[in-house]
């Protein structure tokens, strides 16, 4: 069967009831046939459910189908997306271990790896997104343990060639880690290029709707056995029910990127032709730094793009209340177009400095472009845009 079959006939097996949608199993228990089964499930000699803190079916249903996308054995599955990305660092590193990190990062990845990770006796180099070859083996010392980034990266979209990072990683046997979920892999399978584990936020374009939290990291079984040993004793379980709104999710996912994607490029052409606009940041528009790259490892650009508007917060104030459709939230991915300033409130926490090495300014703002017409946005956008900039000329 070719991918989206798989993706939509990969299910929990039937129960007596001859359902044809999966059910959900809401139930933080399961029982044991005899004293002896109970033995068997707890050495391991016999696989089954023991309790929804270790394995669930539904939620293994959610793991199941992610694992046909990204092209991995197994996974495991989490209550948020940075606890997943929590998992791949926590279950892998130990005292005295060295990370090799984009700089361009999500605040709170980079809060674990600068506040958290270091309190363990973890350390850590940045390299830029955009550095050469040279420049990422450089970093690379005789304790490094992992590779670790997020491509495109959030919110600057700045890509980091995964060919590249796959065969140093190889080289030096290094845990080569991958952030997909701004590219998801209904357009991006790092598994292509050698990474040993991949990590997503359920939350955003996997759910697509908005409604439930949940994160996943899959990797080979081998591979996974460490984050599922961390998960299973720390406990941050995925809820069965968000599993099981996650699952129905992913059966259109591909069908829901395409759109993202077409939406967010002729927004983004659009307001690139727009004057009044500093500058606009998306991977397939020629202007990317990194167009070239983006295209030869991306299927098509993605949902999110960047906006600069010059004139400061003022002008970010005026802009937003000046819009009709677009919804106001830091969250991404919805079927709704959502935009957010980074600068004061994803990246809120991260330093001067370090908001300028990541391109992060005041007048920044992300746009997670939805499945509206693009008509309505681009009118949207525009009125903003203008309104805006006769208030911050007074």
């Amino acid at each position: 069967m070719k991918r989206q079959t798989r993706i939509i006939r990969t299910q929990t097996q039937k129960t007596g009831f001859r359902e044809h949608s999966t059910p959900l199993f809401l139930t933080s228990s399961f029982t044991f046939e005899s004293a002896e089964q109970g033995k068997a499930l707890f050495d391991e000699t016999e696989q089954g459910n023991l309790y929804s803190r270790f394995s669930n079916p539904t939620v293994q249903e959610f793991v199941d189908r992610v694992c046909v996308m990204e092209g991995y054995e197994d996974g495991v599955a989490t209550a948020t997306g940075m606890a997943a990305v929590f998992a791949g660092f926590a279950a892998y590193l130990s005292s005295g271990d060295h990370i090799v990190s984009s700089r361009a990062l999500f605040g709170s990845a980079h809060q674990i790896i600068t506040q958290i990770l270091v309190k363990w006796g973890i350390t850590y180099t940045y390299v830029e997104a955009s550095a050469s070859k040279q420049e990422w083996e450089a970093a690379i010392r005789p304790n490094t343990k992992m590779i670790y980034l997020e491509t495109p990266s959030n919110p600057g979209l700045e890509l980091v060639d995964l060919e590249m990072i796959g065969s140093l990683s190889k080289k030096h046997g290094l845990i080569f880690n991958v952030d997909n979920c701004f590219a998801t892999p209904a357009l991006q399978n790092p598994v292509d290029y050698g990474a040993d584990l991949v990590v997503h936020s359920a939350t955003k374009f996997m759910e697509g709707q908005g409604r439930v939290l949940g994160g996943i990291l899959v990797g080979s079984r081998e591979m996974i056995k460490p984050a599922r040993f961390f998960c299973r004793q720390t406990g941050p379980s995925m809820s069965p029910f968000n599993a099981w709104v996650l699952t129905k999710s992913l059966e259109t996912l591909d069908l829901r990127m395409e759109r993202h994607c077409r939406n967010a490029l002729k927004l983004a052409q659009a307001l690139e032709a727009n004057e009044l606009v500093g500058k606009v940041n998306y991977p397939f528009l020629q202007s990317h730094p990194q167009y070239e790259l983006a295209t030869s490892q991306m299927r098509a650009g993605g949902g999110i793009l960047t906006v600069e508007l010059d004139g400061g917060f003022e002008r970010i104030s005026a802009f937003m209340k000046a819009l009709q459709i677009v919804s106001l939230s830091s969250n991404l991915g919805d079927t709704r177009t959502i935009i957010t300033n980074p600068y004061t409130t994803t990246h809120a926490k991260l330093t001067p400095e370090d908001k300028r090495s990541l391109g992060i300014t005041e007048g920044l703002i992300r746009v997670s472009v939805g499945l509206e017409d693009v008509d309505d946005l681009i009118e949207d956008f525009t009125n903003a845009i203008e309104v805006s900039a006769s208030v911050t000329a007074k």
